[in-house]
């Protein structure tokens, strides 16, 4: 029997790669073309930092972790989310050291135990962007105008930007007994889980899908009606910005996300086409999350974006327009001396820059062209007896559907010309 893939993984396959690889490149460019340089974390950290940074009461922290003890007796987790390592690697890299802001990004696997459904997986790929050293609204607008700079150059469509801000340290504790006494009076019609976190975090109730909840909920406070001057003030010059850029958003004031250490601003860019689980990428800002990590007083912003959540998108509003990886040729032989020099041109080939493939299995000559055909290459060089005596290439190309005949010592050069016209 064999043995199958975990729930809730997924194999990539080589058709599927090269979208990969595509939508990769185009987050490193525009992150890139922002002033953002990529790190690299561990796959998993000390339990204590995702207590800490995302906050024992979250869903994550409390039921999603890959929570295990190391050989050291150490409880280790595999990272559910990129912001508190990073901010880890910050201060432990002393990167406050440098001049602010620190502009960083990062793509990779996470781990959450969730019920997998489409495009959300227990592990699944995020590339994430942070900027740490800065109380600027301005770089708030980047972490909003960054996603939507990745998701054009995908080709990506009909999406959303919808805003909040949940307010400060300073500010929120009055609201939290605002809302608190609001959900008291319908706590009756509340599902389980929103009267079990409803004192410890009644911020979160705001984000329950289910409907009940949100009907019973539609009437309590805002947010935005109880911010202290600074953080009214920090989302007015955002708000303003956004205007300013013409960048259409969505004041959504049960908007919250789903991590303690948010401050301020939060966003979420959706795209209704995915039914209930409907976003593609968010974040925010938490000012307080490099402190209570044990560093300095330094302000943060950042976001994230599922590469799973933006490919299901982009196949959804059928966009196929994915560049797929090509063969240049391949080097079709007769076994015997001809293939001993086959080897030999494959080498000279792929050394001079072309992706070259030959046969293997000694199969005849009608195989091999078969073989050829399936892998769409551009050209077939055949090497013959006759071609080898004569030190030549009989030359196919399979586009146009003409032949031609190639010196053998000039089949490199002649080659790779012929590939950069064509490109």
């Amino acid at each position: 029997m064999i043995t199958k893939r975990p729930r809730g993984t997924n194999d990539l396959l080589p058709a599927q790669t090269s979208r990969w690889q595509w939508v990769e490149e185009m987050v490193r460019k525009t992150s890139s073309s922002y002033g953002y340089q990529e790190i690299r974390t561990p796959m998993f950290e000390h339990t204590e930092l995702f207590e800490r940074g995302i906050g024992e009461a979250t869903d994550i922290v409390e039921k999603e972790m890959y929570t295990f003890s190391d050989r050291g007796d150490r409880s280790i987790t595999l990272r559910p989310e990129g912001t508190a390592p990073v901010v880890r690697a910050f201060l432990e890299n002393k990167l406050y050291a440098q001049p602010l802001p620190a502009k960083l990004f990062y793509m990779g696997p996470m781990f959450r135990y969730e019920r997998p459904q489409a495009g959300r997986y227990r592990q699944h790929t995020q590339f994430g962007v942070e900027a740490l050293g800065s109380a600027d609204p301005a770089l708030d607008l980047e972490m909003i105008t960054l996603p939507i700079s990745v998701y054009q150059a995908c080709g990506l469509e009909g999406f959303s930007v919808n805003i909040n801000s949940i307010g400060c340290p300073q500010c929120r504790p009055a609201y939290r007994e605002v809302l608190l006494q609001a959900l008291r009076s319908v706590e009756d019609e509340l599902c389980g889980s929103c009267r079990s976190r409803m004192e410890r975090n009644p911020l979160r109730v705001l984000d329950c899908k289910v409907p009940n909840c949100r009907a019973a909920t539609a009437n309590v406070p805002a947010m935005v009606e109880s911010l202290c001057g600074d953080c009214g003030d920090h989302f007015s010059v955002l708000t303003t910005l956004l205007d300013r850029l013409d960048i259409a958003y969505v004041n959504n004031p049960r908007l919250v996300r789903g991590f303690d250490y948010y401050t301020k601003t939060v966003f979420e860019l959706t795209v209704p086409s995915l039914g209930a689980q409907d976003a593609v990428g968010g974040g925010g800002r938490y000012d307080g999350l490099v402190e209570e990590c044990g560093g300095p007083s330094l302000p943060g912003v950042g976001f994230a974006v599922g590469i799973e959540r933006l490919l299901l998108a982009l196949e959804q509003q059928g966009n196929q327009d994915f560049p797929q990886s090509r063969l240049d040729g391949f080097v079709v032989h007769f076994g015997g001396a001809t293939k001993s020099e086959a080897v030999a041109l494959v080498h000279e080939l792929r050394r001079s820059g072309l992706q070259i493939e030959m046969d293997y299995q000694d199969r005849s000559l009608k195989a091999q062209m078969k073989a050829a055909n399936r892998l769409g290459v551009r050209w077939v060089a055949i090497l013959g007896g006759d071609e080898w005596e004569r030190r030549v290439l009989n030359v196919r190309w399979m586009d146009e559907g003409s032949a031609s005949e190639v010196s053998l010592d000039r089949a490199a050069e002649v080659l790779l010309r012929a590939k950069e016209e064509q490109d």
